[in-house]
C-alpha cells in the first residue's frame, strides 16, 4: 500500500505544486482504505479482537513481552512490571498480563 502511494504521489505531483495537494491525495487514499475495511461488519476489529484473550498468568513480578514466540513475528520485547492489582498491558501488541498469586 506504502508504494502504491508513493507511486501516486510522485505521478500526481509536480515542482510547482505545493504539499497540499499531495497531501490530500493522500488523505482521500487513506480514507477510501478505511471506509473499505469499515464496511463488513461482520469481521471483527483488531482491538476487539485481542480483548478476547484471557489476560496472561504470571508468576513474577515481571514480565518480557515479545508478542510472539516466534522472534520475527514479535515486537520489541517490553519488560512489564505486574505490582498493581489491574492487568497491566503491552503498548506494543496488547496482550495483558496479571501476577498469579499463589496463597
Amino acid at each position: 500500500m506504502a508504494s502504491s502511494v508513493l507511486r501516486n504521489l510522485m505521478r500526481f505531483s509536480s515542482p510547482r505544486n505545493t504539499s497540499t495537494r499531495s497531501f490530500s491525495l493522500v488523505t482521500s487514499q487513506i480514507s477510501n482504505h478505511t471506509a473499505k475495511w469499515m464496511q463488513d461488519t461482520s469481521k471483527k476489529s483488531p482491538m476487539e479482537l485481542i480483548n478476547e484473550v484471557p489476560p496472561i498468568k504470571v508468576e513474577g513480578r515481571i514480565v518480557a513481552c515479545e508478542g510472539d514466540t516466534n522472534p520475527a513475528l514479535g515486537h520489541p520485547i517490553e519488560f512489564i512490571c505486574l505490582d498493581l492489582p489491574e492487568p497491566a498491558v503491552c503498548k506494543y501488541c496488547g496482550l495483558r498480563y496479571v501476577q498469579d498469586h499463589h496463597h
